[in-house]
């Protein structure tokens, strides 16, 4: 079963944890209090600091019974890599985060630091939407692929830069045309197809009703990079060519030539070539 690395969980977290280190202390604990509402099952938040450790997100050091031995909670690490611990969970059913997840040591890297303050210049859409916001371990090579070329310091903004990206290239399609990309996309990951529909309700709902709109290559690089915030370090062009070229990896021949049809000038030559 997949593991989700969900933002508001990832908020919650990662604010935590920079929270008692800005009052000077690297020891942070976590009970079911903190997750309120969030539905968070014990494998799904060691889920999240498995990732997060290993993406280098955080710094961390837990105290208690290793979970890796215990029969009733899921072994999502190797314990010799990386010391994972939960404190009273030996009987804990895997069911919402019952018990205390004690951290011996705690600290945000720099890469933390920077996803945070990403989350929070959402905040607070991510609690808001609470479980139903998430990026699906399945999806991760497609973002991953898209925060790779991009140069981009996070997977979140991979996630956020592509909806950007895609809500562009929608408003450029007719009707039609986006059906059969979303159509296409939900048979091959659902996940993608999700970035595809759009998280906003409202913009979802006026692609379906409004005629294609027509701009030039500018207007459409300059959407991106005021809308989506590009961060420093990259630039609209990559981001662009970035999620182009991941995209194509999931659509059919006819349906790439159908994009590449109502591109304006400079766009269609970063399709051609991605």
């Amino acid at each position: 079963m997949p593991i989700k690395i969900r933002e508001d969980i990832a908020y919650i977290l990662l604010n935590k944890i920079n929270q008692v280190n800005q009052q000077g202390s690297e020891k942070v604990d976590f009970n079911n209090t903190d997750f309120t509402g969030r539905n968070l099952s014990v494998s799904d938040f060691l889920g999240h600091l498995d990732y997060f450790n290993q993406k280098g997100y955080i710094e961390a050091e837990f105290t208690g019974n290793a979970y890796a031995k215990q029969e009733d909670v899921p072994s999502l690490v190797e314990a010799d890599d990386i010391d994972f611990r939960i404190a009273n969970t030996l009987g804990a059913p895997d069911g919402p985060l019952p018990h205390l997840i004690r951290f011996k040591k705690a600290a945000l890297t720099e890469k933390g630091h920077q996803a945070l303050q990403r989350l929070e210049k959402n905040y607070p859409q991510a609690l808001e939407k609470g479980p139903q916001v998430s990026i699906v371990t399945k999806d991760l090579p497609f973002l991953e692929k898209v925060q790779l070329k991009a140069e981009l310091p996070d997977i979140f903004d991979a996630k956020d830069l592509t909806i950007i990206v895609y809500r562009t290239l929608r408003d450029l399609m007719t009707t039609e045309s986006s059906e059969k990309v979303k159509s296409e996309l939900k048979n091959d990951n659902e996940e993608i197809h999700d970035l595809w529909k759009d998280n906003n309700p409202l913009v979802a709902w006026l692609s379906k009703i409004r005629p294609p709109l027509i701009f030039d290559g500018r207007t459409f690089l300059r959407r991106i990079e005021q809308e989506g915030g590009v961060p420093r370090g990259t630039d609209g062009i990559k981001v662009i060519n970035a999620v182009f070229s991941a995209t194509k990896d999931e659509l059919s021949d006819g349906m790439r030539k159908e994009i590449e049809a109502v591109l304006p000038d400079d766009i269609k030559t970063l399709w051609q070539s991605a």
